[in-house]
């Protein structure tokens, strides 16, 4: 590829993209829109597995168990070599492109986090990948390899298990991390789990207004329901940050859905928590490395959203070949390394720049 244009590499990403109208971290507008999907996959894993984990294991997992779908989702290189769960955790959560009814190939998913939970499990880091990120893409699903953005791997990858086996191994590659499971989530039934749980607070920095619905969304803290919530964490047009806001409020909605299912007395209400669940299910697609669901609730169970932190990969945005990318900054100024070991916390600490508090 030659370089067409390179962004000033001042550091200050947020900064960058006010100037740019967050246009170029955000791809250009000229593809259509996507449901953004974060939440489903840590707010489905984590949310439900810690944050439902009071009802009673044994019963919830039986009806868990009975509603998801388990698929090998890591590709051989992708996954750890261990199935304990003494920590430190490294999951992969992704977030198809798949609507209810579509079969098709092409997919993408344009959310993509790495769940790190250091030893003792007390704590998560929500590490969100930016879906332009430019990587190099490793063989398979009928794609030779080559270098374009990571959301891509998954559709090259044919979607699905193979698709999410190909992004795994392009993560693996890029990083060095293992991951010790991964779920796959489409969007069927997000926003019914959303409802279920009575909505979510979500706090409004600046002034939004949808590109899709044009609804608008103004500053302050308020009760949003699943097509509010959905929504708004969909825009990244005239956000100050561009692609980089968007993942700070898909980050929020995870630990607003955290701490909602932690308020709701779901055990008084088990014609609900029914629903919640075969919602839930319904949109899962699992892969634990062999550890029942179970033992998984109860390894996660001491998660809370005080204790989540939601992560930026440090990047910033280029133009290569008039197409815009986000490349890493520093090779990722050592996050992948505290990710593959134990010193996350303490990188945290370091680099509270790249780091929000959920």
């Amino acid at each position: 590829m030659s370089r067409i244009h390179v962004e000033p590499t001042g550091r200050d990403v947020t900064a960058k993209l006010a100037r740019d109208g967050g246009k170029r971290a955000a791809g250009g507008g000229s593809r259509r829109p996507r449901w953004p999907r974060v939440l489903l996959g840590i707010g489905l894993a984590v949310v439900l597995l810690a944050g439902l984990a009071v009802v009673g294991l044994r019963v919830l997992t039986a009806r868990y168990e009975r509603t998801i779908t388990r698929e090998q989702l890591l590709d051989p290189t992708a996954r750890a070599g261990r199935t304990d769960l003494d920590g430190p955790l490294n999951y992969l959560l992704v977030g198809s492109d798949r609507r209810p009814g579509d079969t098709g190939p092409q997919q993408r998913t344009d959310t993509i986090l790495i769940v790190h939970v250091p030893a003792g499990l007390r704590e998560g880091y929500l590490v969100s990948v930016p879906r332009d990120l430019l990587v190099t893409i490793p063989p398979g699903g009928g794609y030779p390899g080559g270098e374009d953005k990571i959301n891509t791997a998954y559709e090259y990858g044919g979607g699905g298990q193979a698709g999410a086996r190909l992004l795994s191994a392009t993560l693996t590659k890029l990083t060095g991390i293992r991951f010790d499971g991964a779920a796959l989530v489409d969007f069927a039934g997000l926003r019914s789990v959303i409802d279920l749980l009575g909505g979510v607070n979500m706090c409004v920095r600046t002034e939004v207004r949808s590109i899709h619905t044009n609804r608008v969304f103004h500053p302050g803290c308020q009760q949003m329901n699943g097509a509010q919530a959905l929504d708004f964490v969909r825009q990244r047009y005239d956000l100050p940050g561009g692609d980089y806001d968007r993942q700070t409020n898909q980050q929020q909605l995870l630990g607003a859905m955290l701490e909602r299912a932690g308020q709701t007395d779901l055990r008084s209400n088990p014609v609900q928590l029914h629903r919640l669940i075969r919602a839930v299910g319904g949109s899962l697609t699992l892969d634990t490395n062999g550890v029942p669901v179970e033992d998984l609730l109860l390894a996660l169970r001491g998660l809370s959203k005080d204790a989540l932190r939601g992560v930026q990969v440090p990047s910033y945005p280029q133009t290569i070949d008039q197409v815009s990318y986000v490349v890493l900054d520093n090779g990722s100024d050592g996050l992948f390394e505290a990710v593959r070991g134990s010193r996350m916390p303490q990188w945290a600490g370091a680099h509270q720049r790249w780091v929000t508090r959920l």
